[in-house]
């Protein structure tokens, strides 16, 4: 039986990555270059398995020395205020207090900092749902999403095996992961992830409010 619901941050809760990938390639184009999906596609939902800079990747194109602090500081900035301007992704609020009903315990393991999900999640009006919040300041250096370091602690937090969870990820960083610690996950792509291919997911969904949580849960419970 399902006991407890571990959800990503990033382009589950909140679309985060629209922001910064629409951001980055403003800055590219600035440049006359592009930035593929797949090429970002490295580090959406984690960068435990990439070294990708983006600014040191539009350098290495344009083959002249760039201002890559610069660079860096401007997309931070633009990218934040397009990110204060996103409401919480359709579903999830009737997720969360659907799963407090059924008193199901809910964590979150996003590979951001703690310093950027509890602030928003508490600007959201959602850090209360949470029983307990895993973030890259919990995991070794090197060890966030797609390795199932951030999905084993929370576990641990919320006091269940493996076959009791369900995660919601929208990434392929995300979906490798939850597959790592032997978890059951929903896919639920958002626009940037959805040009990515999140193989390996129990279910793929557009969105969680196409799918109440009493029969996705009835459905991993059969």
């Amino acid at each position: 039986m399902i006991k407890a619901l571990i959800f990503d941050f990033d382009g589950l809760i909140l679309d985060t990555e629209s922001p910064e990938y629409t951001v980055w390639n403003r800055i590219y184009a600035e440049q006359g270059q592009s930035l593929p999906a797949e090429t970002w596609g490295q580090i959406v939902g984690g960068y435990g398995a990439s070294n990708f800079d983006p600014a040191q990747h539009l350098q290495d194109l344009t083959g002249r020395v760039l201002d890559l602090e610069s660079l860096r500081d401007r997309h931070r900035q633009e990218s934040d205020r397009l990110t204060e301007g996103q409401l919480v992704l359709p579903g999830v609020l009737d997720y969360l207090q659907q799963a407090q009903d059924l008193g199901l315990k809910l964590a979150v393991a996003s590979s951001s900092p703690h310093s950027w999900v509890d602030t928003h999640l508490t600007r959201l009006d959602l850090f209360d749902y949470f029983s307990r919040i895993i973030c890259a300041d919990d995991v070794p250096a090197g060890r966030t999403k797609p390795h199932p370091d951030l999905f084993i602690k929370a576990l641990e937090a919320v006091q269940a095996q493996p076959n009791q969870a369900l995660v919601f990820e929208d990434s392929p960083n995300g979906v490798r992961a939850a597959r790592a610690a032997g978890i059951f996950v929903v896919a639920v792509p958002n626009p940037i992830t959805r040009l990515l291919e999140a193989a390996g997911a129990d279910l793929s969904l557009d969105s969680l409010a196409e799918f109440p949580l009493p029969e996705l849960l009835a459905r991993f419970n059969s």
